[in-house]
Protein backbone atom coordinates (compact mmCIF):
# COMPACT_ATOMS: atom_id res chain seq x y z
CA UNK A 1 0.00 0.00 0.00
CA UNK A 2 1.31 3.42 -0.97
CA UNK A 3 1.90 5.95 1.83
CA UNK A 4 0.35 9.39 1.39
CA UNK A 5 2.97 11.21 3.42
CA UNK A 6 6.31 10.63 5.05
CA UNK A 7 7.92 12.85 7.67
CA UNK A 8 11.70 12.91 7.58
CA UNK A 9 13.86 14.84 10.03
CA UNK A 10 16.80 16.80 8.68
CA UNK A 11 19.64 18.43 10.58
CA UNK A 12 21.35 21.69 9.62
CA UNK A 13 24.33 19.97 7.96
CA UNK A 14 22.05 18.02 5.62
CA UNK A 15 20.01 21.14 4.82
CA UNK A 16 23.21 23.05 4.03
CA UNK A 17 24.54 20.16 1.92
CA UNK A 18 21.30 19.98 -0.10
CA UNK A 19 21.27 23.75 -0.53
CA UNK A 20 24.91 23.88 -1.71
CA UNK A 21 24.46 20.88 -4.01
CA UNK A 22 21.41 22.41 -5.65
CA UNK A 23 23.27 25.68 -6.14
CA UNK A 24 26.28 23.92 -7.68
CA UNK A 25 24.44 21.48 -9.95
CA UNK A 26 21.69 23.77 -11.27
CA UNK A 27 19.21 20.93 -11.94
CA UNK A 28 17.00 21.33 -14.98
CA UNK A 29 13.78 21.63 -13.03
CA UNK A 30 11.45 24.57 -12.76
CA UNK A 31 11.03 23.73 -9.07
CA UNK A 32 14.72 23.90 -8.13
CA UNK A 33 14.60 27.60 -7.18
CA UNK A 34 11.56 27.01 -4.96
CA UNK A 35 13.37 24.20 -3.16
CA UNK A 36 16.47 26.39 -2.77
CA UNK A 37 14.36 29.16 -1.26
CA UNK A 38 12.61 26.68 1.04
CA UNK A 39 15.95 25.33 2.27
CA UNK A 40 17.23 28.89 2.80
CA UNK A 41 14.11 29.71 4.81
CA UNK A 42 14.62 26.55 6.86
CA UNK A 43 18.27 27.36 7.60
CA UNK A 44 17.44 30.98 8.50
CA UNK A 45 14.75 29.83 10.92
CA UNK A 46 11.91 31.46 8.99
CA UNK A 47 10.16 28.09 8.75
CA UNK A 48 10.45 24.97 10.87
CA UNK A 49 9.16 22.46 8.32
CA UNK A 50 9.31 21.99 4.57
CA UNK A 51 6.66 19.99 2.79
CA UNK A 52 7.63 18.46 -0.50
CA UNK A 53 5.17 17.13 -3.01
CA UNK A 54 5.54 15.40 -6.34
CA UNK A 55 3.90 16.79 -9.44
CA UNK A 56 1.69 14.15 -11.02
CA UNK A 57 1.94 10.70 -9.52
CA UNK A 58 5.68 10.20 -9.77
CA UNK A 59 5.29 6.80 -11.41
CA UNK A 60 8.39 7.37 -13.55
CA UNK A 61 10.54 7.17 -10.40
CA UNK A 62 9.44 3.66 -9.44
CA UNK A 63 12.40 1.24 -9.56
CA UNK A 64 14.72 3.92 -10.94
CA UNK A 65 18.18 4.05 -9.43
CA UNK A 66 20.67 6.66 -10.52
CA UNK A 67 23.76 4.63 -11.27
CA UNK A 68 25.69 7.62 -12.57
CA UNK A 69 29.24 8.60 -11.77
CA UNK A 70 29.68 12.36 -11.63
CA UNK A 71 32.83 14.47 -11.89
CA UNK A 72 32.40 18.15 -12.59
CA UNK A 73 30.43 18.50 -15.83
CA UNK A 74 30.96 14.83 -16.74
CA UNK A 75 28.31 12.15 -16.14
CA UNK A 76 28.83 8.45 -16.80
CA UNK A 77 25.77 6.17 -16.77
CA UNK A 78 26.84 2.51 -17.01
CA UNK A 79 23.39 0.91 -17.36
CA UNK A 80 22.51 2.98 -20.40
CA UNK A 81 26.19 3.30 -21.42
CA UNK A 82 25.74 7.03 -21.87
CA UNK A 83 28.25 9.75 -21.18
CA UNK A 84 27.20 13.38 -20.88
CA UNK A 85 29.39 16.45 -20.71
CA UNK A 86 27.57 19.60 -19.58
CA UNK A 87 24.31 17.79 -20.30
CA UNK A 88 25.26 16.97 -23.90
CA UNK A 89 25.68 13.32 -24.87
CA UNK A 90 29.19 12.29 -25.91
CA UNK A 91 29.46 9.52 -28.49
CA UNK A 92 31.98 6.87 -27.43
CA UNK A 93 32.96 3.54 -28.93
CA UNK A 94 32.28 0.51 -26.71
CA UNK A 95 35.97 0.20 -25.72
CA UNK A 96 36.27 3.94 -25.03
CA UNK A 97 33.25 3.68 -22.75
CA UNK A 98 34.65 0.60 -21.01
CA UNK A 99 37.99 2.31 -20.34
CA UNK A 100 36.31 5.48 -19.07
CA UNK A 101 33.91 3.54 -16.85
CA UNK A 102 36.68 1.35 -15.44
CA UNK A 103 38.80 4.37 -14.51
CA UNK A 104 35.84 6.39 -13.17
CA UNK A 105 34.46 3.63 -10.95
CA UNK A 106 37.95 3.34 -9.45
CA UNK A 107 38.28 7.10 -9.01
CA UNK A 108 41.68 8.22 -7.75
CA UNK A 109 43.32 4.79 -8.16
CA UNK A 110 46.34 4.64 -10.46
CA UNK A 111 46.42 1.88 -13.09
CA UNK A 112 49.16 0.77 -15.43
CA UNK A 113 48.37 0.35 -19.12
CA UNK A 114 48.56 -3.42 -18.58
CA UNK A 115 45.99 -3.28 -15.75
CA UNK A 116 43.61 -1.19 -17.87
CA UNK A 117 44.05 -3.63 -20.74
CA UNK A 118 43.35 -6.66 -18.53
CA UNK A 119 40.26 -5.01 -17.01
CA UNK A 120 38.70 -3.98 -20.31
CA UNK A 121 39.66 -6.63 -22.90
CA UNK A 122 38.17 -10.03 -22.11
CA UNK A 123 39.65 -11.83 -25.11
CA UNK A 124 43.30 -12.25 -25.94
CA UNK A 125 44.40 -9.28 -27.94
CA UNK A 126 47.86 -8.02 -28.82
CA UNK A 127 48.58 -5.64 -25.96
CA UNK A 128 50.78 -2.74 -26.81
CA UNK A 129 51.32 0.41 -24.78
CA UNK A 130 50.43 2.43 -27.86
CA UNK A 131 46.95 0.79 -28.03
CA UNK A 132 45.94 2.04 -24.59
CA UNK A 133 47.61 5.39 -25.22
CA UNK A 134 45.64 5.79 -28.47
CA UNK A 135 42.35 5.01 -26.72
CA UNK A 136 43.13 7.47 -23.93
CA UNK A 137 44.05 10.16 -26.49
CA UNK A 138 40.77 9.64 -28.41
CA UNK A 139 38.79 9.57 -25.16
CA UNK A 140 40.36 12.81 -23.98
CA UNK A 141 39.47 14.51 -27.28
CA UNK A 142 35.84 13.61 -26.66
CA UNK A 143 35.41 14.33 -22.94
CA UNK A 144 38.06 16.85 -21.94
CA UNK A 145 37.46 20.61 -22.33
CA UNK A 146 41.19 20.89 -23.14
CA UNK A 147 42.69 17.50 -24.09
CA UNK A 148 46.23 18.88 -23.71
CA UNK A 149 45.54 19.76 -20.06
CA UNK A 150 43.18 16.94 -18.98
CA UNK A 151 40.85 17.32 -16.00
CA UNK A 152 39.35 13.83 -15.90
CA UNK A 153 41.81 11.21 -17.13
CA UNK A 154 45.14 12.11 -15.59
CA UNK A 155 48.54 10.75 -16.61
CA UNK A 156 50.73 9.56 -13.77
CA UNK A 157 54.13 9.71 -15.43
CA UNK A 158 56.06 6.47 -15.40
CA UNK A 159 53.07 4.50 -14.09
CA UNK A 160 49.83 4.94 -16.03
CA UNK A 161 46.52 6.71 -15.63
CA UNK A 162 43.90 7.60 -13.06
CA UNK A 163 40.50 9.24 -13.07
CA UNK A 164 40.27 12.52 -11.20
CA UNK A 165 39.15 12.47 -7.58
CA UNK A 166 37.11 15.65 -7.94
CA UNK A 167 33.38 15.49 -7.51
Amino acid sequence: MKKNASFILMDSSLAKYLYNTLQDLHPKSRYANELLQGLADLMEGEVATLMLGMTGQGEHFVNVVDDGIYAGALEIHPKSRKVLHSGIEVSLTPKEFDILYFLAKNKGEVFTKEQIYQAVWAEDYLMADSNIMAFIRKLRKKIEPNPDAPEYILTIWGIGYKFTERE
